[in-house]
């Protein structure tokens, strides 16, 4: 896996490998040495295992920041969730296989990982990002596909509403940040809260139960037929769509195997326009970090119908892509740094806009 790995990040031209270990030990001695701005960390090694790893890195107070390599086993899920507390940045998906698409994709994934935690480790540093042991400096940063032309904004739509449920959606960075928002959120608060974070099938169970371990609030993992009420939060399973539904009695989450939607099932656009055709203006829209646009065009549903909309802010996203679009859209209200979302939340929910 170390020789995987290597020969996919030394195919990208503005990286390259700092040094190699085989187990967690090895890897302490050589980090100041080497000094590298991103740590690639798979959990099962020899002698000082990953985890073990992490544990000596939060005693040894480094703030280098670490990818977990984790297996697809529902194991792996569990210890991956483990690693995340302990102060990993993300994970990636180790191939099912040794096939061509398996390694193409999990490469792809990993080489804008390292990017985006390797800029904001720099930035935070104050220094010009450059991956690796960075000899050189980028001529220009990762590129991310152009996003489509905006859809026309006839009007600035003021938000008028009341904020009857939070609808959030998030992707690289979000296991990180939902750990920051999730916690301050006030034991009475008063309206239900979805989520969709992109992440693997098998995973999105022990990441609500993460969560909730450190959350006042309830957080587990949406079925068919949940009840959206206040102070729950309800993750969308990875691999299926979440929507919520008008019954006579209630309103519930429905889960759908329908097509991925952006690239992505879970899709934040079917959130979005789900919640807004259902709560209309009394809906609290928000869209945080995250590569590529997966409900930056959709959270204009929530917009029109006079609902109110936020966006994380550049500065504090690990990869400013989601709400990067929906603010050139023109669909959002407020931009909200991940330090004072909760607080937002807190001040916005159940009351009028």
């Amino acid at each position: 896996m170390r020789n995987v790995i290597s020969r996919i990040i030394e195919a990208d031209e503005d990286l390259e490998i700092a040094g190699k270990a085989m187990n967690g030990l090895f890897a302490l001695r050589k980090l100041k040495l080497l000094q590298p701005d991103v740590i690639i960390l798979d959990l099962e090694m020899p002698e000082m295992n990953g985890i073990d790893f992490l544990k000596e890195r939060q005693r040894l107070n480094l703030d280098i920041p670490i990818v977990i390599l984790s297996s697809h086993a529902q194991k792996g899920a569990k210890i991956t969730m483990d690693a995340l507390s302990l102060g990993a940045s993300d994970f990636i998906m180790k191939p099912a296989s040794s096939g061509e698409y398996d390694l193409g994709e999990m490469g792809k994934q990993l080489i804008q990982t390292i990017k985006a935690y390797g800029r904001q480790f720099k930035r935070s540093k104050g220094k010009a990002f450059k991956p690796a042991v960075f000899h050189e400096e980028l001529k220009e940063t990762v590129s991310f596909p152009p996003a489509p032309p905006a859809p026309p904004v006839s009007r600035k739509v003021s938000p008028r509403g009341n904020a009857d449920i939070v609808a959030l959606g998030i992707s690289t960075g979000g296991p990180n940040a939902l750990r920051i928002v999730f916690p301050r959120l006030r034991p009475d608060f008063p309206v239900p809260v979805v989520v969709v974070q992109h992440m693997p099938p098998g995973f999105t169970r022990e990441f609500a139960r993460s969560l909730d371990r450190v959350c006042s609030l309830e957080v587990k993992e949406a079925e068919n037929g949940d009840l959206l009420k206040a102070g729950r939060i309800l993750i969308a399973p990875g691999d299926r769509h979440l929507l919520v539904e008008e019954k006579r009695l209630a309103r519930v989450v429905a889960l759908s195997d329908s097509p991925a939607v952006n690239g992505h099932r879970p899709s934040v656009g079917v959130l979005f326009n789900s919640v807004a055709s259902v709560y209309g203006a009394n809906t609290l829209a928000v869209i945080m970090t995250g590569m590529g646009k997966d409900g930056a065009r959709e959270i204009g549903a929530v917009y029109e119908k006079g609902g109110m909309t936020l966006g994380q802010d550049e500065e504090s996203s690990i990869v400013y892509g989601m709400p990067k679009v929906a603010w050139e859209y023109g669909y959002l209200h407020q931009v909200v740094s991940l330090e004072k979302m909760a607080d937002t939340l807190n001040a916005l929910a159940g009351k009028p806009f």
